[in-house]
């Protein structure tokens, strides 16, 4: 590829003034990508994702009776009036799920949804009744990183229609123009913060969705320039993260939040229908963020096709994110950014062509949902298949939930588990927890756990889903199990018994409503290794299939392995890999590879073979072979794509 085109650059510059030619180095770089590799032509690639979007709006349009008002959603309103069809059913059913509204801000996205994908459709009438509902309902902010992004992205977009209305039009008193600045202030620091130290939520494969929500909606329809650049570009910034560690639709590695029904089926996930979406991967699901997406026109670059789907060679992954915003209880690896405290996420994961392995540090450091670290292997069809391992230490506290939210001592704990039903379950499936420690090296995962003893659950019990085969118990004292295409060996330092998943009942009874929806299928005859032993570990050693002439030799040379470990005071181990790398770790203290301490104070945002950010840059780079794309977030006043002047 020739220098001109061997990079382009999304900063914020000049796109708008000269759009005749960005859009001719965008054309060039995506036709030049594509002859230099095996994949498809850029015109069949666009092709083939107008499709998609045509299916999606196109199913949910096919969900309507037209002849029944009191079914449907607004998101299938949005799509109707999308095409100017079914009107009368649209303006009937608009009015029904609004008397009265509710929802905070998931009622303001999909209404500020359906008022522009209808903005050709809907009548005086309409509009009046609209601009009554912002006036008299007051939607909630809401306390997470997502709920604000939902809310500030929709109150800009509301406002941004009737640009001119005084205070006496919306439900705060606050004038369009007060509205607007007001949420561009919040979207400035969030892209910031979030470019600068990662995200608080991050690399969820459910609340992905509510980012691509917002930001699509700001990517399709913001009028000012600015503004309309944060929502693309940050949709190529979110989806560069997901892509990185996106196994055939499938989001790998550790997670800030996961519910029970995800961690036991990836992918039944929002982020494996997004990904079916943007990069024809997995198996078709509808999803309301596949349907905005599709709404917005947003389209990936490229270069971002290309990463999601080209898992030839291994790779390492290294991500920096940061915890929720802390209150109280702070620890000793916080640090302040403008005031607010948070504390640095250290996240590894090892993409190979069959799995991906992958962890965070441990410790609380996103509350209630954490997974602190997964297993997945490669499905051609993963639907209906439990292609995951993980562990959890139970843990619910009040000292957990102050030091994240304002609520009292006395009764955070009961509040949280309203709200997610398994939070104080000893069989959760999903959480964090201040006594465990969590290392890994490429296809080898050690965790440590030193649990006091007035600990709630002092326990810790791994996953073992019923679509391994082959699990067996050596007397050596290694669980070996075969998956997919990929062997595993798991070592417990303590003995443990086998349980049923949910062996308490909570969910199988239905606890949570959605949250337990067909709880009992999805868990099967999985079941869980329960071990009871507060001083604790064990060591996970994954490989392919390939690597290996059977299973019987993998086990063999698994257990030639050197391994020694002490549950005594301060648990510690030391094991060689099958790559004959030697890692030492001791609980509370940095692990070793081959003697060398992990180094955690230079850990990048973002480091891997197709992308690197340094913490603190606002930048991201994406890279496929020599092709470069580049993120910068340094200036939100303008944009542009320029050619590499390397």
């Amino acid at each position: 590829m020739c220098a001109f085109f061997a990079s382009i650059r999304l900063s914020r510059r000049t796109l708008t003034r000269v759009p005749w030619l960005c859009l001719a180095c965008w054309i060039a770089w995506t036709q030049a990508l594509a002859a230099e590799s095996v994949w498809p032509a850029e015109a069949e690639r666009l092709a083939a994702l107008e499709q998609r979007r045509e299916r999606v709006i196109d199913e949910a349009i096919a969900r309507i009776d037209p002849q029944d008002p009191s079914k449907g959603s607004l998101f299938d309103i949005a799509a109707t009036v999308s095409r100017g069809e079914n009107l009368d059913w649209a303006r009937q059913r608009i009015r029904a799920l609004n008397d009265p509204p509710s929802g905070a801000m998931f009622w303001m996205h999909p209404m500020v949804l359906a008022m522009y994908a209808g903005r050709d459709s809907w009548n005086e009438d309409d509009w009046a009744y609209f601009r009554e509902l912002w006036r008299t309902y007051f939607p909630y902010r809401g306390d997470t990183e997502n709920h604000w992004l939902m809310y500030y992205a929709s109150l800009y977009l509301v406002c941004e229609m009737f640009p001119e209305a005084g205070g006496e039009a919306w439900y705060n008193g606050k004038s369009s123009v007060e509205n607007m600045e007001e949420a561009r202030d919040y979207l400035r620091d969030w892209v910031r913060v979030t470019t600068s130290y990662g995200q608080g939520e991050f690399d969820s494969p459910n609340y992905i969705e509510e980012y691509v929500r917002p930001l699509s909606l700001l990517a399709g329809w913001a009028q000012d320039p600015e503004v309309r650049q944060i929502g693309r570009m940050m949709l190529d910034y979110i989806l560069f993260d997901f892509a990185v560690e996106d196994l055939n639709g499938l989001y790998g590695g550790a997670h800030s939040r996961i519910y029970p029904r995800y961690t036991l089926e990836p992918a039944l996930t929002p982020a494996a229908s997004h990904a079916w979406l943007l990069f024809g991967q997995g198996e078709y699901q509808s999803t309301a963020g596949c349907l905005m997406l599709a709404l917005s026109g947003y389209t990936p670059p490229a270069i971002l096709d290309r990463i999601a789907r080209d898992r030839e060679t291994p790779y390492v992954q290294r991500e920096l994110k940061r915890t929720r915003w802390r209150l109280r209880h702070m620890g000793p690896e916080t640090f302040e950014i403008d005031g607010r405290v948070t504390a640095p996420v250290y996240k590894y994961s090892y993409v190979h062509p069959d799995f991906v392995l992958g962890c965070c540090q441990g410790g609380t450091l996103q509350p209630i949902q954490q997974q602190t670290w997964s297993l997945i292997w490669r499905e051609d069809r993963p639907r209906g298949i439990s292609n995951t391992m993980f562990a959890v230490q139970p843990h619910a506290s009040p000292e957990e939930g102050t030091r994240f939210f304002v609520t009292d001592w006395d009764t955070v704990t009961d509040l949280i588990a309203r709200s997610k039903v398994d939070y104080t379950a000893p069989d959760k499936l999903e959480g964090g927890s201040p006594y465990e420690q969590i290392f890994q090296h490429e296809g080898t995962l050690i965790a440590l756990y030193d649990i006091p003893e007035d600990s709630r659950f002092p326990h810790i019990h791994t996953f073992f889903s019923e679509d391994l085969t082959a699990r067996t118990e050596a007397p050596s004292g290694w669980i070996f199990a075969q998956g997919g295409p990929i062997y595993l060996a798991y070592r417990p330092f303590a003995p443990g018994e086998w349980r049923p998943v949910d062996w308490t009942g909570l969910l199988h009874g239905g606890a949570g409503g959605w949250v337990s929806s067909n709880f009992a299928e999805l868990a099967g005859k999985s079941e869980l290794y329960h071990s009871e032993a507060r001083q604790n570990g064990y060591v996970l050693q994954v490989a392919s299939q390939r690597d290996f002439a059977s299973f019987a030799q993998f086990q063999k040379a698994v257990e030639a392995l050197p391994l020694k470990f002490s549950l005594q005071g301060t648990p510690s181990v030391r094991f060689t890999t099958l790559d004959g790398t030697q890692l030492t770790a001791t609980y509370g203290q940095p692990p070793e590879v081959n003697g060398a301490p992990v180094d955690y104070a230079d850990w990048p945002l973002f480091d891997g073979p197709f992308g690197h950010a340094e913490r603190g840059s606002e930048h991201l780079e994406m890279r496929y072979d020599e092709a470069r794309y580049q993120l910068d977030f340094t200036d939100l006043t303008r944009s542009s794509s320029t050619p590499s002047q390397q």
